[in-house]
């Protein structure tokens, strides 16, 4: 039988990063003469990429901002928030025993992150929890970005998986949307990032805590099992 795999998002997904991301996009803003974000309307904010998150900030301002200025303000983004990955960032409730009771199981897990793969494996570095994967896949691994389905069919090559096999775990639209395109099943977590609430956007199944991932995926591969008869 084919070892099933399972693919995560990182951000809001396996660790909630938001502390740290919103840290540093606050101190990013007051250096710039512009007030920081509150925590709850700046945790909207997340998704799509750091230069992203700056956009998205400075409009709230009213401000907007040029090419060569988002890069320098992302350069400095980048030097703090590398320096400062894991200050308040932590892994979300039951993650770890999650991620160990799905290896027992014989599931192999891989990642698949539009975040960049040294701030990726920096992070889960400081964590602990790299040993647990396969394989680590950010956005500039393979040149593309979610919601491409190459870049979730390369991460599943890569961490030895097959597709027919692959399950997708997110937070997002972006994440339904990358394992719609690529084909394979996706269950959503519901304490992520995601505005409109990912609840809304049609997943396979959802969570509200990592108790209930197992069952999930069971589910889903008894699922695929049965079409596959």
């Amino acid at each position: 039988m084919t070892q099933p795999l399972a693919v995560f998002d990182l951000d809001g997904t396996l660790v909630d990063t938001a502390p740290d991301l919103i840290d540093t996009l606050n101190l990013l803003l007051v250096g710039e003469g512009l007030a920081p974000i509150a925590f709850e309307e700046a945790r909207n904010l997340i998704g799509g990429g750091v230069r992203r998150l700056i956009e998205r900030a400075r409009a709230l301002h009213g401000d907007s901002s040029t090419a060569e200025e988002i890069e320098h303000l992302y350069a400095s983004y980048l030097d703090h928030y590398a320096a400062h990955i894991a200050d308040r960032s932590r892994p979300f409730p039951g993650l770890e025993r999650a991620l160990d009771g799905l290896s027992a199981a014989g599931w192999r897990l891989a990642v698949c992150t539009n975040k960049l793969e040294w701030l990726s494996i920096r992070l889960l570095d400081a964590l602990g929890l790299t040993p647990r994967f396969a394989f680590v896949c950010g956005q500039d691994t393979f040149g593309v970005q979610k919601p491409d389905a190459a870049i979730l069919r390369r991460t599943i090559t890569a961490a030895g998986g097959r597709l027919e096999a692959a399950v997708m775990v997110g937070d997002s639209g972006v994440d339904i949307a990358t394992a719609r395109a690529a084909g394979i099943p996706v269950v959503a977590v519901d304490f992520g990032y995601s505005n409109p609430p990912v609840r809304e956007l049609g997943a396979d199944r959802l969570i509200s805590h990592y108790d209930d991932l197992a069952p999930a995926l069971k589910g889903i591969w008894s699922d695929r099992r049965q079409v596959a008869e």
